[in-house]
């Protein structure tokens, strides 16, 4: 039993699931393009460092690979961070990692209609139920509000946020025939850093660098090292140890984890009912990620 990989993904889970507190911090202080910006001027830097160490080098990309990176880029980094930030200036961390736990949902949803993937009926049950546990989720456990005008920027910003993650993983699909995850990631990493410096420079960020305090710079050097380079690389390990469908479904523990975070650093606290759609979700996501076993008959 492969007791330290599972101990790894843990706390690869704790570390994603303390983005949404470092993420909430730095909200407060930093303009979303900025934050995102500099978070991942910091993530690509460490990146370059663990691909060349993990994989003793960064492989060239062929003419016909850069318009998927740069789409990895531009979905991934710079939309995914520009609503995650956005969104946590309103929402709190625990509720804003329920919903982008609806990820899964959708990526098997898009799967479904843009790739033809078979969706078994396990997998529609799992779907019914994390749609159910989403709109508990997202309405605030008043899913009546989506429909009087409850459903405010912040929930709109974190539904893009899942959005851009889905056309991320789908488009990565595509790319990861050709180069390592390690190196998809750093290349899409960069990408996106230099797409953000423009909205970044249109927010000021440039003249007021010096005022950016010392808790917001512990922030980004947390969201970049630990949450971004550590993390993928330590989930790509875990991956390659016991396989990517049972590393997937620790996935689940990055909203408890972020729940249990925002709890006791930020004081924050989750309806029960929210709770329990959020349950949902994590259920429906773990059927649509079962497989059925086939038995010789």
């Amino acid at each position: 039993m492969p007791v330290i990989t599972y101990l790894s993904l843990v706390f690869t889970m704790l570390l994603w699931g303390g983005t949404f507190i470092a993420g909430r911090l730095l909200a407060a202080s930093v303009e979303p393009a900025s934050a995102a910006f500099l978070r991942f001027l910091i993530a690509s830097a460490a990146m370059l460092v663990v691909t060349r160490v993990v994989e003793k080098r960064l492989v060239i990309p062929t003419k016909n690979m850069w318009i998927p990176l740069i789409l990895l880029g531009m979905t991934g980094v710079f939309a995914y961070n520009v609503f995650f930030f956005s969104g946590l200036q309103l929402i709190g961390a625990g509720r804003a990692s329920l919903i982008i736990s609806c990820t899964p949902l959708v990526i098997t949803i898009f799967a479904a209609i843009f790739l033809r993937e078979r969706l078994t009926p396990l997998k529609a049950i799992g779907v019914l139920l994390s749609l159910t546990g989403a709109i508990v989720v997202i309405s605030n456990g008043h899913p009546g509000s989506l429909f009087t005008g409850g459903f405010g920027s912040g929930e709109q910003a974190l539904i893009g946020c899942v959005l851009s993650w889905s056309a991320y993983s789908l488009i990565g699909r595509s790319v990861l025939v050709t180069l390592s995850p390690l190196n998809a990631v750093c290349y899409s990493s960069i990408i996106g850093t230099i797409l953000l410096s423009i909205p970044a420079a249109n927010e000021g960020l440039f003249c007021r660098l010096s005022t950016i305090s010392s808790l917001d710079w512990a922030s980004l050097a947390y969201l970049g090292i630990g949450g971004t380079a550590l993390g993928f690389s330590l989930y790509y390990q875990g991956i390659k140890k016991i396989g990517a469908m049972r590393a997937g479904i620790f996935i689940n523990l990055v909203p408890l984890f972020s729940i249990l975070l925002s709890w006791l650093i930020l004081g924050e606290s989750v309806k029960n009912i929210v709770l329990v759609g959020g349950l949902l979700v994590l259920t429906g996501v773990t059927l649509t990620n079962l497989k059925y076993k086939q038995h010789p008959h």
